[in-house]
């Protein structure tokens, strides 16, 4: 998960105490100051802009999602569908959000996940010990959820786009929305829109449309909520029911919730 942040330190110390993030790899720029951090079974790229001015209206935020893939095969596609680019590396790019519903999506060519990282000198710790020795317990990271305006257009938009399949309709109470839940990479990809105005109508007005939350799974919600009222968060209902949420404004910007392992 790509995330938008304004205190570069302030954030990796947040996960870092919190979540017990590794720091795996430091990317400063002219542009902006950029991070690998590896924690529940994911691994986050933290950007801190160096001219916040130029992004303090709006704030922190969730840039978008990584996933590996053949980088000709979604060149090919992208082209196909008018999706433009906002930045090339050659190895891996990165979507214009305008094109894929409010979210720029990564892609990379190579893997990280037995990278050795030289800031560790080993690669980056699995998931079984996220979710067997650390102590917040999560198992892995499951997936996430993307608010958007009109929930067949973007049903229809990430058909086009990617190999994945339709789990299933949902209700999201708490967000005055409904979902429609899909399967990509092993990744589950929630489409929300409002039903009614409430939640989600709030965060498409401040926000527009993209990622709303990053979802974990967890051994233990009791684990959970002991964990984060010992670091003085305060855990609220999720999206859901059976779900925790980690607010934005205590979470360095980013809505995560977090559910039983199924």
């Amino acid at each position: 998960m790509n995330l938008v942040v304004g205190d570069f330190e302030a954030a990796v110390a947040h996960f870092e105490r919190v979540y017990g993030a590794e720091f795996l790899a430091d990317l400063p720029s002219a542009e902006f100051h950029a991070c690998l951090l590896g924690f529940g079974g994911g691994m986050f790229e933290l950007f801190a802009p160096n001219a916040w001015l130029l992004s303090a209206r709006f704030g922190p935020f969730h840039l978008g999602v990584e996933y590996q893939a053949d980088m000709n095969e979604v060149r090919d596609v992208l082209a196909s569908h008018d999706v433009r680019l906002i930045r090339d590396l050659g190895k891996a790019l990165h979507t214009h959000p305008d094109d894929t519903l409010g979210v720029s999506f990564e892609f990379y060519g190579l893997q990280f996940t037995e990278k050795v990282f030289p800031e560790l000198g080993r690669p980056m710790a699995p998931p079984s010990f996220w979710r067997n020795e650390h102590p917040l317990g999560l198992s892995r990271l499951k997936g996430f959820a993307i608010a958007v305006d009109d929930i067949d257009a973007a049903l229809a938009r990430m058909s086009a786009l990617f190999d994945c399949t339709v789990l299933g309709e949902e209700t999201r109470p708490a967000l005055g929305a409904r979902a429609i839940c899909l399967d990509l990479a092993d990744s589950r990809i929630e489409l929300v829109a409002p039903e009614r105005e409430g939640a989600l109508t709030r965060f498409l007005a401040r926000y527009g449309q993209g990622i709303h939350s990053t979802i974990f799974a967890a051994r233990d919600l009791d684990l959970v909520r002991d964990w984060f009222d010992q670091h003085g968060i305060l855990v609220g209902a999720g999206s859901c029911e059976g779900r925790l949420s980690i607010p934005s404004e205590a979470n360095a910007g980013a809505i995560f919730e977090i559910e039983a392992e199924r």
